[in-house]
């Protein structure tokens, strides 16, 4: 009988508060940030310094390239998320669910950006492609094509009409989203540009780069454009008519550049809310806050510049002549509008220093009474922290750190009862619960490289890279004693059978065996666990590992020299000696029988060998790169191994079969740990997150496993293919380009499979209710017994069940790969489906995918010609009936708006428009009031020269 398994999956994932490859973000809300943790998003609540919610793709969907590279929140409840796969999902963040996948990107998803609105989603990415995504109705629109590296942001204008998108190229594209083409190409910048952002009222927009230089443009809006053209290109558009065509599409217009203060390149900027602030976020420790001047404040900043100018120079003794032409041109200045520049309104106000670098920065949309504006950080560190910006300082408010190390987990311990696990890292132990992945305690301490928990589970030992062994209280969360152990760092840490000690191992070439004891401190009442120095072995080299054997016979010690010493355990003579890696041994474990040695080097090999006599049972190419922990499951000679592949891999020894890979890691897995029957293992990684394997009652087989790697490998092999990446590349046009949204995929191919076998079906049942129905002209037959794979549909509606089946963002993808005979057939269902009002907008974009894409093929067909025909018609007729039904119930709810407003005493209006009528009133009043004070001080000063006799 073929030997069954059980099967391990992914079941947790805990210790990461923010990854370092995609931005953050807050939510609609203002309340929670949406923070990137690796393949999932995790919604964290501030105040309360809690996760409440992790958004994670579907177990299907999971894979090593997965991760989150890009967020952005819409002004509702919805997200979108992109990947390094070039996915986009949109999360509903108040369900926590996946509303849909929208697949169209080759490479990963750099940048995302939702219209005001939330209905419309831009997306950039590393395929140097910008798609546009209609969110209601979950469908690419289009590709705009025209970059030459990797699109880095994007940003909405002109009430969504337009769209920006910088690139790695150093250009600025400006596309117009109604005729679908590139309008503008902006150059200047001499490096890359890595972040644009435009303020709420659409007045600037401001370009980030390497440069030492802010670059900011002003936005010409189409409501705006004929009195722009009319009044300050009026001279271009008498002497040149080419040239008042160029300013006509002239979008944005360089307005000038501010020096910043740091030289690394800028990352992200971005505007608050309101439009006040501007934080330039550069790729180290800083973001520089930026306040943004109003029209009234920046006109009265260019006048006392003018001023100033004036002042100075009639200070310098000029010509009577030349002063009294400056005179006359700073009274006319000062009298018309003053030209202000961008010193005038963009002026430095804070200066936020990190700890470390920053990964992402974003804005809170609500503003609190107390401060200007609160902005919150993201650090490489797996930190985030929320600044409060006043205007003569910045405050550190809230800092999420607890729930996660600050740098790659070195190492994982499950105690004897499995009920607690501890990590230790460069700075920190922590105290896990594994199965909820709750942090119990947090214990400073020193970089912790092993750890053993002491029988009881009260008390822990870490060995750290300084060579000391650190004690700690596990119930009070405490360190009671540090002992210097050794003169080089504690590699490796093993218990002894009889739980009265342990053994351990460093790169100061010694072995030692140390015993616990109670100790007292003097001047104190309380007792503590502290360990003794027992005895020592003296090795000829570094020792990078050791281990005991459950049956307490032998200790095995892995040397730098690429070789395993085995020792007898009681009286310390050698024993044996295994040779064969190639390189060091990172990892060993030894068997619960005693029987099986197995090592784990660097040469990228396991090696089985029998601890009777020395003797390598076999070697296994287990992993692409180093091998980094090993370790049997209790009572059997099945062995789990990590590696710097970032797998987990799962053996059975006895056979040297490889049962399954697990994937889930984002970077180097660097340590693991068994259950003590084996029902979940735990691993710790250098993405600094900790991940729980669960054992399922699903029983698999090696061969079939085998066949499902096989297929995995074919299947990549095929999409290598669609993507066709040795073909030779189309040189894209200066002025850009559009196509179709999106790509073709293996779910693609598999619709469009089943729309083709539909077809045939449902053919072949009509050629069988057509012979039965001749049948039963001529004589008495038995009664029709319908096709039962039809689901006891009808043909016709067999194949709209199909074709419904398909994601709407696939489907001009499925109907592409479709044959014309089988788009024929499909033509000629869709006037059935098209009296269903359910329907017609299926039918619509079924018909015009099918009409552009055999526009030739179907105008040369005679047999096409009566089903166009009946279709020009009907769907004419069709779409206008929904067209009514839409414009009847839109007058219908504006009836009622109106019904509403005549009962009611208050007025029935926008709350938005209301709020801008209140600005508008307000920056009139600031207006007069600068105006009245202006014309005060002006009177003043003249009055005091002319009782100085100034004038002449």
């Amino acid at each position: 009988m073929v030997k069954s398994y059980l099967r391990y999956e992914p079941a947790a994932s805990f210790g990461v508060i923010v990854s370092v490859d995609s931005n953050i973000a807050y939510d609609g809300s203002g309340k929670h940030i949406l923070a990137p943790a690796l393949e999932n998003v995790s919604m964290w609540h501030l105040r309360q310094g809690t996760c409440l919610k992790t958004l994670s793709p579907s177990l299907a969907s999971r894979g090593p390239a997965l991760a989150v590279s890009a967020i952005a929140a819409s002004s509702s409840s919805l997200m979108a998320s992109g990947y390094a796969d070039g996915s986009v999902r949109i999360w509903d963040c108040e369900k926590g669910t996946c509303e849909t996948t929208l697949n169209g990107h080759k490479g990963a998803v750099t940048a995302l950006r939702f219209n005001k609105l939330g209905s419309l989603l831009a997306s950039g990415s590393k395929d140097n492609d910008v798609i546009l995504w209609d969110v209601v109705g979950e469908a690419g629109l289009f590709r705009l094509r025209g970059h030459r590296d990797q699109v880095t942001d994007l940003v909405f204008l002109d009430s969504d009409k337009k769209l920006v998108s910088s690139s790695k190229d150093k250009f600025l594209r400006l596309w117009d989203i109604e005729t679908q083409h590139c309008v503008q190409i902006i150059s200047g910048h001499h490096s890359e540009i890595w972040s644009i952002d435009t303020d709420p009222q659409e007045r600037y927009l401001v370009t980030g780069s390497a440069d030492p230089v802010l670059r900011f443009y002003t936005v010409k809006h189409d409501l705006m454009d004929g009195q722009s053209v009319s009044e300050d290109n009026a001279t271009n558009t008498v002497d040149n008519g080419d040239a008042s065509i160029e300013k006509k599409w002239e979008v944005l217009k360089l307005f000038g550049e501010i020096q910043r203060q740091n030289k690394d390149r800028v990352a992200t900027v971005r505007f608050n809310k309101s439009g006040s602030l501007l934080a330039c976020q550069v790729a180290g420790k800083t973001v520089e806050i930026f306040r943004v001047l109003d029209e009234a404040e920046s006109k009265r900043k260019a006048k006392r510049r003018i001023n100033r100018k004036k002042e100075k120079k009639s200070s310098k003794g000029v010509a009577e002549v030349a002063e009294n032409g400056i005179a006359n041109h700073g009274a006319g200045e000062e009298g018309n509008n003053p030209t202000v520049t961008v010193p005038d309104v963009f002026k430095i106000l804070q200066t936020i220093r990190a700890s470390k670098k920053i990964c992402s920065i974003a804005f809170c949309p609500i503003t609190p009474k107390s401060s200007l504006a609160i902005l919150a950080l993201s650090l490489n560190n797996n930190l985030l922290e929320t600044y409060s910006v006043e205007s003569s300082s910045t405050t550190r408010n809230i800092a999420i750190e607890l729930q996660g190390h600050r740098s790659d987990v070195r190492s994982v311990t499950l105690s004897s009862d499995n009920t607690l696990l501890m990590s230790t890292s460069h700075s920190a132990v922590k105290i896990w619960n594994p199965s909820t992945g709750s942090c119990l305690r947090t214990i400073d301490s020193g970089y912790g490289l092993c750890g053993l928990f002491i029988p009881g589970n009260k008390y822990a030992v870490i060995g750290t890279k300084g060579g000391s062994l650190e004690i700690i209280d596990v119930r009070s969360g405490t360190c009671v004693e540090v002992v210097k152990a050794h003169g080089g760092s504690v590699q490796s840490i093993a218990a002894t059978l009889d739980g009265s000690g342990f053994v351990t191992g460093s790169t100061d070439h010694d072995v030692k065996f140390w015993e616990y004891q109670i100790a007292q401190k003097p001047g104190q009442d309380s007792k503590h666990l502290t360990v003794s120095h027992v005895r020592d072995i003296k090795m000829n080299d570094d020792v990078l590992v050791v281990a005991v054997s459950p049956d307490g016979k032998h200790i095995a010690v892995a040397l730098l020299d690429c070789t395993i010493k085995v020792f007898f355990m009681d009286s310390l003579k050698f024993f044996l000696t295994l040779y064969g890696h190639k390189l060091p041994v990172l990892c060993m474990d030894i068997s619960s029988d005693g029987d099986l040695i197995v090592t784990g080097s660097a040469d990228k090999n396991l090696k089985i060998w029998g601890l009777d006599f020395g003797d390598c049972h076999k070697s296994l190419f287990a992993h692409a790169d180093s091998v980094m922990a090993v370790q049997f499951v209790h009572n059997t000679h099945y062995m789990f191994s990590v590696g710097k592949d970032r797998l987990v891999k799962y053996w059975d020894v006895d056979k040297f079969e490889l049962l399954l890979t697990l994937e889930g890691h984002h970077a180097e897995v660097w340590c693991l740990s068994i259950s003590n029957h084996g029902d979940f293992l735990v691993t710790g990684s250098h993405d600094r997150s900790i991940r729980r394997w669960d054992r399922t009652e699903e029983p698999f087989f090696i061969e079939e496993e085998k066949e499902k790697r096989l297929e995995e490998m074919f299947e990549s092999d095929l999409d290598n293919a669609l993507e066709n990446r040795y073909a030779p590349k189309e040189e894209l046009p200066e002025e850009g380009a559009v196509a179709l949204a999106g790509k073709r995929t293996q779910e693609t191919l598999t619709a469009t499979d089943s729309i083709m076998e539909a077809l045939d079906i449902a053919e072949a049942e009509l050629k069988r209710i057509a012979a039965h129905e001749e049948e039963k002209a001529r004589a008495n037959v038995a009664e029709f017994r319908p096709n039962l794979l039809m689901l006891g549909l009808s043909p016709s509606d067999y194949i709209l069940r199909a074709l419904s089946n398909v994601h709407t963002n696939d489907l001009e993808q499925t109907l592409l790969a479709l044959p014309f005979s089988d788009a024929l057939k499909l033509l000629s269902y869709l006037k059935d489906w098209s009296s269903n009002p359910d329907k017609v907008e299926l039918v619509c974009r079924v018909a015009t995918v099918l009409l552009r894409l055999h526009h030739n093929q179907l105008v040369a067909t005679a047999a096409a010609r009566p089903v166009l025909t009946l279709l020009k018609d009907i769907l004419h007729e069709r779409v206008k009936e929904c067209k009514d039904t839409l414009g009847f119930n839109l007058a219908a709810m504006d009836h009622l708006k109106q019904l509403m407003n005549l009962k009611s005493d208050a007025l029935f209006r926008d709350a938005t428009t209301k709020l801008l009528e209140i600005r508008a009133r307000q920056s009139k009043r600031v207006e007069a009031r600068a105006e009245t004070k202006g014309e005060k001080r002006r009177k003043k000063k003249q009055k005091k020269s002319t009782d100085g006799h100034v004038w002449s």
